[in-house]
């Protein structure tokens, strides 16, 4: 019990931390902290299991747990940082696709093309580029 009490004053510590500098992390920064942070609650319950102190036990785990899923939230869904059913604006699609406010549909498929065979998952890109391409792409063809 008595490294339960240094343990709980550590994670509030990393919790003011987290709440005082989130908007200077990143996601994946936050997540590979929880995730560590989960493997180090199992690994103390585990412990204490071996010790047969039952509470700290439950206590252990079921941190491990809340940080396994705070770990695990945001990974599916649209891209960071856009909302569902929103897209970029017509300047965020430009920027994105890098054509100027006056390109034609053809220069705008011309550079999304461009672009995708780039960022296309199957070709080594990611789900995320290749949905921002595709929003920026839809939005200016159909402005």
């Amino acid at each position: 019990m008595g490294y339960l009490i240094p343990l709980l004053v550590l994670a509030g510590v990393g919790w003011w931390a987290y709440a005082k500098y989130k908007p200077f992390l990143q996601r994946g920064e936050v997540r590979i902290a929880a995730a560590v942070g989960s493997v180090m609650a199992f690994a103390g319950a585990a412990f204490s299991a071996t010790r047969e102190a039952w509470l700290n036990t439950v206590i252990l785990a079921a941190l491990g747990l809340w940080m396994a899923f705070a770990a695990r939230a945001g990974r599916s869904g649209p891209v960071q940082g856009v909302v569902r059913g929103s897209g970029p604006s017509l300047e965020e699609a430009r920027q994105i696709l890098g054509v100027s406010a006056n390109a034609s549909s053809k220069d705008i498929q011309d550079a999304y093309v461009r672009l995708i065979r780039m960022a296309h998952p199957d070709s080594g890109g990611t789900t995320g580029l290749a949905a921002q391409l595709n929003a920026a792409r839809d939005k200016l063809l159909k402005s």
